[in-house]
């Protein structure tokens, strides 16, 4: 589908499943070759990293745990600035190396969250694997190692991201069509 429409609004495609596959697995490659005699733990940021994490495990061949964590901070199609825990940990993660997984980084707010309380938890080493990375809105500091496409300051749907509750489970990543949603 080259276009989708969700809650009224349309979409037109920005990246497609076969170009998503690819950057998965150049970031697992990456992930294969830094981590291999580490055993880390995979940290999956739920909802939105679910099609991301599977895709990405499946590539990933280290000795390694997957466990997941879920936070909310979006209403609609803009950030909410607020970062609720809804899930925690149950693991013991003292002393072990963390990957992040998530779907989208953008002001960083997220992940300075969840870095933040895996520090107070004791881990040794912290590293981030995101799907998108849109560094025109990151205002944090924190190093992003596995970044598997670069994108604008967009709003995007699809592919385990989601525009109020929906388009979670098209294969291809969405962005708002302006030119089709004027013409309205």
């Amino acid at each position: 589908m080259s276009k989708v429409v969700i809650h009224g609004h349309t979409f037109k495609i920005k990246i497609s499943a076969a170009e998503i596959h690819k950057a998965v697995s150049d970031v697992a490659r990456q992930i294969n070759i830094d981590l291999k005699d580490k055993k880390p733990l995979f940290l999956a940021v739920l909802n939105g990293s679910f099609m991301f994490a599977s895709d990405l495990m499946k590539k990933v061949n280290v000795e390694c745990e997957i466990s997941f964590m879920k936070l909310a901070s979006y209403e609609g199609t803009s950030s909410t600035g607020t970062i609720k825990q809804l899930i925690g940990i149950n693991e013991d993660i003292k002393g072990r190396t963390v990957v992040i997984i998530e779907d989208i980084v953008d002001t960083g707010n997220t992940i300075e969250n969840i870095a933040e309380q895996l520090k107070e938890l004791g881990v040794s080493e912290i590293k981030i694997a995101t799907l998108l990375f849109k560094p025109e809105a990151y205002t944090k500091t924190i190093p992003i190692e596995y970044t598997a496409i670069v994108v604008p300051n967009d709003f995007l749907v699809g592919y385990g991201l989601d525009y109020n509750g929906l388009g979670r489970n098209l294969a291809d990543i969405y962005v708002l069509d302006y030119v089709a949603d004027e013409k309205k």
